[in-house]
């Protein structure tokens, strides 16, 4: 069973910066695609940013030009920069895995991490 392990995060000033990280555990063939997305308070939970295997990123507008997500081997990192009171919110890896044995494809989601923008 693939599991995914979440860092980063905080609390930051409005025009901080963080950087989220994302790592999966276990076996698995492939990684079809990456991403991050958020709930705000009362909110669903939303697309922040998503990178496919060998495409290029997608990003909310809400987002563009702030955030940059980016893949290391089988880490996703996701920098944030001028980041804004709206931003705040749990912050959710998401990554959909292959298996070599036959599984279907699994969609996984990380633990969460709270990200909080102070004004």
């Amino acid at each position: 069973q693939v599991q995914l392990v979440e860092s980063g995060g905080g609390q930051v000033q409005a025009g901080g910066s963080l950087r989220l990280s994302c790592a999966p555990s276990g076996r698995f063939l492939s990684i079809r695609e990456m991403g991050y997305y958020r709930e705000a308070p009362g909110k669903a939970r939303e697309v922040v940013a998503v990178l496919p295997s060998g495409g290029a990123a997608h990003y909310a507008d809400s987002v563009m030009g702030r955030f940059t997500i980016s893949r290391a081997e089988v880490t996703v990192y996701l920098h944030m920069n001028d980041l804004k009171p709206e931003d705040t919110g749990v912050y959710y890896c998401n990554m959909i895995f292959d298996f070599a044995d036959g599984s279907p494809t699994s969609n996984v989601w990380g633990q969460g991490a709270q990200v909080t923008v102070l004004s």
